[in-house]
């Protein structure tokens, strides 16, 4: 049974499913329907592993269509999806939570629009956009987590969404939902986490 998240909420992940080892982040958005931007809205997943200080230590460590895994393989990208048309996820981030290293206290799963200023688009761009969290290990009705973006995000450009951190042991679950113009995603886990 899935949980529907709304902004700030969190939620206990393997305290509560004690077998939880492997997590899935699908993430998806639809680009609106009308004029200029239909189907023209290249929107890219990343994955951000950070230390306790919310600090990015190595540049291999964001994970996103041109880095596909972490040094230590614990994250691993599904590919790009350029468009956003269709059902369903847009991309997928999969983290084997039992060998995520010691020093990564957090991973911030964050969403930015493609080359946004030379397009002239941000995400009031964008309608119907999610992140979920599944449990690869199950086929049917494997949906825990779901924070729908209900807030109107125009003239930004990347959405922090969600993120893992541990707490105590455990993993939980966040849901952000901060909206920034930031195009550099360096930048902004920079600007975010400090």
């Amino acid at each position: 049974m899935s949980i529907s998240l709304k902004k700030g909420q969190k939620v206990d992940l393997t305290k509560t499913l004690p077998g939880l080892n492997k997590i899935s982040i699908g993430l998806g958005w639809d680009p609106l329907k009308s004029g200029f931007f239909s189907n023209n809205i290249d929107c890219d997943a990343s994955a951000v592993l950070l230390n306790e200080t919310g600090k990015l230590l190595e540049n291999a460590n964001l994970v996103y269509f041109g880095n596909k895994k972490s040094p230590c393989r614990s994250v691993v990208h599904s590919g790009d999806n350029l468009t956003g048309v269709g059902d369903g996820d847009d991309e997928q981030i999969h983290v084997d939570l039992a060998s995520v290293p010691n020093d990564v206290h957090r991973i911030a799963f964050i969403v930015n629009i493609y080359k946004s200023e030379e397009r002239k688009q941000h995400f009031g761009n964008v309608k119907n956009a999610y992140i979920r969290a599944f449990d690869p290990s199950k086929k049917l009705d494997n949906e825990l987590i779901r924070y729908d973006l209900t807030n109107d995000y125009s003239n930004m450009t990347a959405i922090v969404l969600g993120e893992l951190y541990r707490h105590n042991g455990e993993w939980k679950f966040s849901a952000t939902g901060e909206g920034t113009v930031d195009t550099n995603i360096k930048q902004l886990v920079g600007r975010i986490y400090s």
